[in-house]
């Protein structure tokens, strides 16, 4: 990815079949054209086109700060929905089945 922040995204999957869970989340980090760092965060059931949100930061430890606060509520997921996220390599479209 032209002008990343972190090399590829962050790809975190979090699946129970026998209790239908599905769920993927991503974090992706860029330069804006105007200096600015964009982070844009994706989720939503694995199959769909979920839901995505972006959050523009002046310096990179803000950026890093985002991305790390977004990382540990992620990280209670096995208590909050009963399944961790686990990470995945990127390996293609949003709406790919694992």
């Amino acid at each position: 990815m032209k002008g990343a922040i972190i090399p590829d995204a962050i790809e975190l999957v979090a699946l129970d079949p026998a209790r239908n869970i599905r769920r993927r989340y991503s974090i992706t980090a860029s330069l804006d054209l105007f200096g600015m760092i964009v982070v844009e965060t994706r989720w939503g059931r694995i199959g769909t086109r979920g839901q995505a949100q972006r959050h523009a930061f002046p310096d990179r430890a803000a950026a890093e700060r985002h991305i790390a606060a977004t990382l540990r509520r992620r990280g209670t997921a096995k208590i909050r929905i009963g399944v961790p996220y686990r990470p995945m390599t990127v390996a293609g479209d949003w709406t790919e089945s694992v």
